[in-house]
This record gives structure tokens, sequence and C-alpha cells, in this order.
């Protein structure tokens, strides 16, 4: 057996350029007059899954996962408001962001509740959403969510690292240069290679980033997200995240001790960018058992 060398081990394998090249849709949804733009898999499966990105990210973060969870379900990723090709707001909320996430669904048409999947700060906006209209929704997913603690973009803002204005740079390549995940992780250079390609837009005088730095200034702390919940929920957690085993068991005993705690290996907080295979099986395993399974009791 031979050693990949560096260049090799940086090609995308099939699985990834199969996914990119899945059949998607792309529409807008609008709420308070502001438009939200999602992307669509999975044709027209009554049964959804709507993904919520993390702070300064954007629905192509999964591209290369919706796919792989569209055979029996259709998959939405949304851009929330001040993301990606979404419009901006004079001020951000994660009571307006859940809001946009029923306004998507509703647009994509369709026909029952589905389970919500939010990373990081979108853990956050998926946890608000299940609190204030959770029978509006299967299931909630928080993947390495800090909940209470500030998300690392917006630690990184307040402290005036990234996130605090857009700068113009003169080429493409230059941006794209520029291109880390906050926090800082060991990636699949792939995969970060086509979310940063998709991170990006052409300006007056160069290229800038997409999100609006309003972001990390106005959106507040979220009232209580937790509580019991009429939806089912589960807590994913990155071994090398953000969200230590201790503060899980904390969730887990505020959520009335129902929502599973999953730990995906060796992963890093985006796992996306380095684990995405791990973070598909354990999805599919988790959804598997919903469909077979019925629901705890609330007390």
């Amino acid at each position: 057996m031979t050693l990949e060398s560096e260049a090799d081990a940086a090609l995308p394998p099939a699985w990834f350029t199969e996914a990119l090249a899945a059949p998607v849709t792309e529409g807008t949804a609008s709420l308070d007059g502001v438009p939200i733009a999602y992307r669509t898999w999975g044709g027209h499966a009554e049964r959804g899954i709507v993904l919520v990105h993390g702070g300064g990210a954007h629905s192509r973060w999964w591209d290369h996962i919706a796919p792989l969870l569209s055979a029996e379900r259709r998959v939405i990723a949304i851009d929330l408001s001040g993301h990606g090709d979404s419009g901006r707001r004079e001020s951000y909320s994660f009571d307006a962001w859940a809001r946009e996430v029923l306004a998507v669904t509703a647009d994509a048409g369709l026909a029952t509740p589905p389970v919500v999947i939010g990373h990081s700060m979108g853990g956050i906006v998926t946890l608000r959403l299940a609190a204030t209209s959770g029978s509006r929704i299967e299931g909630a997913v928080i993947v390495d969510s800090p909940l209470r603690d500030p998300a690392p973009e917006e630690r990184a803002a307040q402290r005036q690292r990234v996130f605090r204005q857009l700068r113009r740079y003169p080429t493409r390549e230059a941006i794209l240069a520029r291109f880390r995940p906050v926090p800082d992780q060991p990636v699949l250079r792939y995969v970060a290679d086509h979310v940063a390609a998709m991170s990006i837009r052409q300006v007056d005088g160069g290229w800038t980033w997409k999100w609006d730095p309003g972001v990390f200034n106005s959106r507040g702390t979220p009232a209580e997200p937790l509580t019991k919940l009429d939806c089912r929920a589960a807590l994913f957690r990155a071994e090398h995240g953000i969200l230590s085993a201790e503060m899980s068991d904390r969730i887990y005993d505020r959520l009335g001790r129902v929502a599973p705690v999953i730990e995906i290996p060796v992963a890093g907080h985006h796992i996306m960018l380095d684990q995405p295979i791990a973070l598909v099986a354990a999805l599919r395993t988790l959804l598997s058992d919903w469909d077979h399974s019925r629901p705890e009791p609330r007390p």
C-alpha cells in the first residue's frame, strides 16, 4: 500500500463530485419584505429536512451533505437573512431567523412538518424554533452549538479579529486565500475550497464576502432556548468541537433527558468540513430511528 501524496489527498472523491452534481432547485421566500434564498434537493417528497448554517456561513456549506440525505426526504438548505444570497435587515434576532425557517418551509411546499438541523449559531436558531413553534416541526437536531455561550464567530467579532467589517480584495485568488473556518481546524481541502468559492461575491473594485457584518452586532441573546419541547430533539457534538461533554450533559438534563447526545469522533466544530461522511451516517441513523420509534412522552 502506498501513501497518498498531499496533492492526491486534496482531489475530490467520487461521492463528493456526485453530490455537487445532484439536481438542485433554487427558491426565494419572503419575510417582512426581506428575500430569503434557499436550495432544495430530492424532488417532491412530502417529508422534509431543513438545514440551517452557522454564523457567517450560508446554504452552500451543505452542498455535499444535502444530497446524501435526500433519498426519502426533500432537503432544504436556507440562507438566513444577512448571509449568503438572502437580503439584509436593519437588525437581526434569533426569533426572526426562526420565522425565516418556517417561511422557507411554507414556500417550498412541504406537506408535513420537517426535521430542522442547525449547526453552531444555526443550532441556536433551531432550538429557538423548537421552543416557540415545536408543533410545526417534526424534530430539532442541534449540531455542536454553544447555546448559552457566544458562538465562536461572535467571539471572534467581539475581539475584532474577523467579521467586524467587509474587506474588499483585489482578486478572486486573494480573497479565497483568506478563507478560514472560525474556529480554525483541519479540513478536507476539496470541501473547504468549494465552500470558500461559494462564500464570495464580485463587487465594484474587487471581491468581498457575502455575510453582513451587522449580523454580529445586533442579534442579541436568544430568549430562554432550553425548555420542554413539542417536538423530538437530538444533540450532536464534535469530539474536538466547542460543545463540551459537561455542557452536553446540562443540555440533556434541561431537555428532560429525552434528547440523545451523539458524538462524532475525531471531528472539529465544523463537522461538514472534516468529517462529512460521519455526520451523514449519524444523521441517517437518527432519522431512521425516529421513523421506527415513537417519541418519548413529555413529563
